[in-house]
């Protein structure tokens, strides 16, 4: 496993564990101890970045965090996320947002409950959880976030943009008013935009990213086919038909990738040519995934790298889908 700085005081595994795989119930069912081993695993392997938030199965998600490291606790950067009301009645459907609140008060009382489900005194960084522009905007807000930092309850903080891809505006401003260390983002060779300008303005203003859906979902992992049919449980199901019949067809031009690695590995280290990138967070559900993700393997070719380019702006030599309605298991 290599290592990269994340913040002044913080260096990070390349590869990290988001920890939404194993304990909000997207990516399969886990129990608690199968989830907290999955941690100890990564762990074992030389992951050393472990991400969470307080949304994640309404605190669930730092309870087993807290729990896998705590014996590790001085060994592992813990960084997890807040801005969401937990305590509103929640009849949203799917995974459809919940609604934010960033007030003072609410934002004191949700670092001390995520401090508490964590087991720990100083969080490690804290992240703004999906915000819009007028969460950015908010200077009370940031206030509290330096006063956090003043009394050691947090190391860093940062921002975590989403739930989709997208949100370029809302990062281009967050780093250049609020000078933050971190920002994290979705980006992968597959949806390179509006990455690629995040990027480019984190190398200006000497922020950090954290590269969530490395893999797109799993299809830059190079296991799916037309004809893959996901569980009820897995949220992929809810994607349209063409988000999978496109990428199986882009990902076909990608075999030369895979001569001396997977494509899965190949993913990660696309990302990570660029020095800009702190750490990943590849979906983890199970051992095969540590085992492959934090196997050492070379870095890509300028010639490789170059490849990738080309065919990106030619969409890999794929025709779009028609068909964006038709559920991938109607």
């Amino acid at each position: 496993m290599r290592y990269r700085q994340l913040a002044p005081d913080l260096v990070v595994s390349e590869v990290g564990f988001g920890n939404w795989t194993c304990t909000t119930g997207w990516w399969g069912d886990y129990t608690e101890t199968e989830a907290i081993a999955l941690h100890r695993a990564a762990f074992d392997a030389g992951i050393t970045f472990f991400d969470t938030a307080d949304a994640y199965a309404e605190g669930y998600g730092e309870q087993v965090l807290g729990k896998a490291v705590a014996e590790v606790r001085d060994q592992v950067v813990i960084a997890t996320k807040f801005g969401y009301d937990l305590a509103a009645t929640d009849t949203r459907r799917g995974q459809q947002e919940r609604p934010h609140r960033t007030d003072v008060v609410s934002v004191r009382k949700a670092l001390d409950d995520s401090r508490a489900r964590l087991g720990v005194d100083t969080i490690d960084l804290w992240q703004l959880h999906n915000p819009r522009m007028g969460h950015l905007d908010d200077d009370e807000l940031f206030a509290f976030l330096d006063e956090a930092v003043a009394d050691g309850k947090i190391r860093a903080y940062g921002v975590a943009l989403g739930p989709k891809i997208g949100w370029l505006d809302e990062g281009l401003h967050a780093m250049r008013t609020r000078r933050l260390p971190a920002l994290q983002m979705i980006y992968n060779l597959l949806e390179q935009d509006p990455g690629r300008e995040l990027l480019a303005a984190g190398h200006q203003t000497g922020t950090k990213m954290i590269v969530r859906v490395p893999h797109s979902s799993g299809m830059l992992e190079g296991n799916l086919t037309a004809d893959t049919v996901f569980p009820a449980n897995d949220h992929r199901r809810h994607r349209p038909r063409s988000w999978l019949l496109e990428g199986v067809a882009k990902v076909a031009n990608l075999d030369f990738l895979r001569r001396d690695m997977t494509l899965g590995q190949a993913a990660l280290r696309w990302i990570l040519a660029d020095d800009g990138v702190a750490t990943t967070l590849p979906n983890i559900y199970g051992a095969d995934q540590i085992d492959e993700f934090t196997a050492e393997v070379r870095d890509l070719t300028p010639e490789e790298l170059a490849t990738v380019d080309e065919l990106y702006a030619r969409n890999f030599d794929v025709e779009p889908e028609s068909d964006r309605t038709t559920k991938v298991n109607a």
